[in-house]
């Protein structure tokens, strides 16, 4: 899906996924490190804003920049300081050792680009450093609910994050199905896979 698929979802502010961050996210903020935090493929910024008003320095980064302005409107709204970057995650430098925690919610991007991406993100995190992920697998081609890429190559699995990921330790890395209430394009029942991994200290 190009930057125009995006441009245009994001068009109907907050309609898409809402406001409020992801539940897995939620459930896993006290575990992150104090520093900064990545967020990829953060679009209107609702995981990154959750995680500023806890303290944490965010970057966001996505390819549209329409997901991106209406983030930073939200996180002036909000009161927090927020910083984006308009990149495709195939080009995107995440540098080295850089980050307290790194989150990806929805990140699908073909297989060519997620494991170089997933690899250089373990090179990205500080010692102690957490990554934490959701994920559609591919089981939700056959769920009843509304979310994730209709095409299986895009989905992931546990295996296969842990190959991408390999070098972290996996505290949860597993398949659940649950029910997803995230605007217009994610909701109801959802085979998901999440992540919570942590860098070497």
């Amino acid at each position: 899906m190009n930057r125009e698929f995006w441009d245009e979802r994001y068009g109907e502010r907050f309609e898409s996924y809402g406001r409020e961050p992801n539940d897995f996210v939620k459930a896993v903020a006290d575990r992150l490190p104090e520093g900064p935090v990545l967020c990829l493929a953060e679009g209107e910024g609702r995981n990154a804003i959750f995680l500023a008003e806890r303290g944490h320095a965010v970057t966001a980064v996505d390819l549209s920049p329409v997901g991106l302005a209406n983030a930073a409107a939200l996180a002036k709204e909000r009161g927090v300081a927020l910083e984006t970057v308009q990149a495709d995650l195939a080009e995107y430098d995440v540098g080295e050792g850089r980050w307290a925690a790194i989150v990806s919610i929805w990140a699908h991007v073909p297989p060519a680009v997620r494991g170089p991406l997933h690899a250089r993100c373990v090179k990205a995190l500080k010692p102690g450093g957490a990554f934490v992920l959701e994920a559609y697998t591919p089981r939700q081609l056959e769920c009843e609910g509304v979310g994730g890429p209709p095409v299986a190559e895009l989905l992931m699995t546990p295996d296969g994050l842990r190959e991408e990921l390999a070098g972290l330790r996996f505290e949860t890395c597993h398949e659940i199905e649950r029910d997803v209430a995230e605007g217009r394009y994610h909701t109801g029942p959802s085979a998901t896979v999440q992540v919570l991994a942590f860098a070497p200290e």
